[in-house]
């Protein structure tokens, strides 16, 4: 999906850019829907925040945050 204009799958890059959506908003929800318009579905995990790429929902990695 697109991560700062371009598109990727590396985690890092995605990272970036969804920590820097993060802080544009007041909750996690917000965040989570915002992120479902560019593309990603955002999951809590036991293990960290589980990032996957919509429509297909493959699991890009997960996040621990």
């Amino acid at each position: 999906m697109f991560a700062e204009t371009k598109l990727t799958d590396d985690l890092n890059d995605v990272r970036d850019f969804l920590l820097s959506e993060r802080r544009k908003v007041l909750s996690e929800a917000e965040w989570r829907f915002r992120m479902r318009g560019y593309g990603y579905n955002l999951r809590r995990t036991e293990g960290g925040l589980e990032v996957a790429r919509l429509p297909q929902n493959r699991v890009l990695g997960t996040l621990e945050i």
